[in-house]
C-alpha cells in the first residue's frame, strides 16, 4: 500500500507525524518503508535519530535516483542506525523499517518522464517487499506530487492500493490552505484528473489530518482563566464550521493529533518509553499516532461519506 503525506504549508506536523505512523504500523509486525520525497527539505531522517542522513545522504539518495545517476537508492535501517536507544533496542515481533533519504542539498527539481518512470519502478519494487509505502511530499503544489500523481495513473500500479493524508493545523488559514490543496483550480484533484485518474475514485483516497489541535478539557489548560477556555471553545466550534464549509468536515478526517509539548519543541516518534518511562509525552498524543496507524488500513475510516 503506497501512503502520500502532503500539505499545502509547512509546519503542519507532516513530517512528524507520518514518521510515527511509520514506526506505529513497524511496532504492529508490517514491514513500512518511508520514503523522503520533500526534496526541497530531505530532513527526515532527524525524526527518527538517524545521524548519518540528518539532511540528506552525500550519495545515492532519492535525487540521485530519479535523476538516473544510481541504479538503486540507499536505504536506511532505522532500527540498526538511529541514536535514540528506544529504536535502537528494536521490539520483538516489529517489522522492517527502513527510510530512504534524499541527497544532502538536493532541492526541489522538475520532473520528467524518466523520473516518472524510475519512480513507478520504484514503488512497484517496494510494493513486493513492504506492506506499507509511505511517501512524505513537499509543501505544496510540488514537482514532487505531480510526479506521484503521473506515477500511479500508469497501468503498472492500476492494482496497488494508494492512499493520500492531507495534513493541517486546526487554524482558519491552515483550512482553508488545506482545501485548496485538494480542490483547488491546481491541486490533488484537478492534476490527478489531468492525468488519467478517475475523479471520484481519487477523492475517495483522500482524507485529512488535524495537527496540534489544542483540547481546552486537557490537563495542559486547567490554568485557563474561563474567558480564555470559552474562547478557545467557541474558536474550535467556528473552525468546525469552517473545516465543513470547505470539505474537510469529520466524515473526511482519518485523525486527529493533540497538542503535545514535547513535539511542539522537538520533532521526534514518540516511544512508549517517552509517555510511560520519562513522562515527557502525553498519552493522547501515543494513542493518537496508534490510532491513526491503525485507521491507514481499516476500509470504514475510507468509505465514501453518504
Amino acid at each position: 500500500m503506497l501512503i502520500f503525506a502532503t500539505s499545502d504549508k509547512g509546519g503542519t506536523g507532516r513530517s512528524v507525524t507520518s514518521a510515527n505512523i511509520a514506526y506505529r504500523r513497524a511496532l504492529l509486525g508490517d514491514d513500512v518503508c518511508y520514503l523522503d520525497f520533500d526534496f526541497g527539505s530531505p530532513t527526515s531522517a532527524a525524526v527518527f535519530d538517524v545521524p548519518t542522513a540528518l539532511r540528506g545522504v552525500d550519495q545515492a539518495g532519492l535525487h540521485s535516483y530519479l535523476r538516473g545517476n544510481v541504479a538503486e537508492p540507499k536505504r536506511v535501517n532505522v532500527w540498526a542506525e538511529s541514536d535514540s536507544l528506544s529504536l535502537r533496542n528494536r521490539p520483538p515481533g516489529s517489522g522492517q523499517l527502513v527510510l530512504v533519504p534524499g541527497d544532502r542539498g538536493g532541492g526541489e527539481f522538475v520532473t520528467g518522464s524518466d523520473a516518472v518512470r524510475r519512480c513507478t519502478e520504484l514503488f512497484l519494487r517496494l510494493e513486493e517487499e513492504f506492506d506499507i509505502i509511505l511517501v512524505d511530499l513537499s509543501a505544496g503544489r510540488s514537482y514532487a506530487a505531480e510526479m506521484v500523481l503521473e506515477a500511479t495513473s500508469r497501468p503498472e500500479l492500476a492494482e496497488v492500493v494508494s492512499r493520500w493524508l492531507v495534513f493541517h493545523r486546526w487554524t482558519r488559514q491552515h483550512i482553508i490552505a488545506a482545501s485548496g490543496l485538494v480542490y483547488g483550480d491546481r491541486g490533488i484533484m484537478a492534476a490527478g484528473t489531468a492525468r488519467g485518474h478517475d475523479e471520484e475514485e481519487l477523492r475517495d483516497r483522500v482524507r485529512f489530518v488535524r495537527a496540534a489541535v489544542p483540547d481546552p478539557a486537557s490537563p495542559m489548560f486547567t490554568l485557563l482563566r474561563p474567558a480564555q477556555a470559552a474562547w478557545l471553545r467557541a474558536c474550535h466550534e467556528d473552525l468546525t464550521r469552517l473545516a465543513s464549509q470547505h470539505r474537510l468536515g469529520q466524515t473526511l478526517v482519518l485523525g486527529t493529533v493533540p497538542l503535545d509539548p514535547v513535539l511542539q519543541w522537538q520533532e521526534q516518534l514518540i516511544t512508549d518509553d517517552d509517555v510511560l518511562a520519562s513522562r515527557v509525552a502525553n498519552t493522547e498524543t501515543a494513542e493518537a499516532f496508534a490510532a491513526l496507524a491503525a485507521a491507514l488500513t481499516h476500509d470504514r475510516a475510507w468509505e465514501t461519506p453518504l
